[in-house]
C-alpha cells in the first residue's frame, strides 16, 4: 500500500468536502438562535452511514497510505468544525470515520 498512495492531497481534500457537504444538506448545523432540528433521526443516521461507507470505499478504490488517510480525517473534522457543528458531534463523527478508515 505505501505511505502515500495513488491519489493528490487535493483529491483527498475535495472528496471529505463533498461528504460534509452531503451530511450538511440533510443535517445543518444548528445555530444558537434558531428553533430545534426538525429532522428524523433515522434519515440523519442513514446520511452519516452512507457517507462514512462511501469514504471507506473512496480509501479502497484510491489505496489510500497512512499519510492520505489521515489527510482525509483532518480536512473532514476541520470541515465539520468550520460549519459550526459542536465539538462532541466532530468528535464522535471523525472517531468513527478514523474507526472505520483503520479496519483493513
Amino acid at each position: 500500500m505505501g505511505l502515500f498512495g495513488s491519489v493528490s492531497g487535493r483529491q483527498v481534500d475535495d472528496f471529505a468536502k463533498s461528504l460534509v457537504g452531503e451530511i450538511a444538506k440533510v443535517y445543518p448545523p444548528q445555530e444558537k438562535s434558531d428553533s430545534p432540528r426538525k429532522v428524523s433521526q433515522r434519515k440523519v443516521a442513514s446520511v452519516l452511514e452512507g457517507a462514512l461507507k462511501k469514504a471507506v470505499d473512496f480509501k479502497k478504490q484510491h489505496r489510500l497510505g497512512i499519510y492520505k488517510t489521515a489527510r482525509l480525517g483532518n480536512t473532514f473534522r476541520w470541515e465539520l468544525k468550520g460549519l459550526g457543528y459542536s465539538e462532541a458531534f466532530v468528535e464522535a463523527l471523525v472517531k468513527d470515520l478514523v474507526i472505520r478508515l483503520s479496519v483493513k
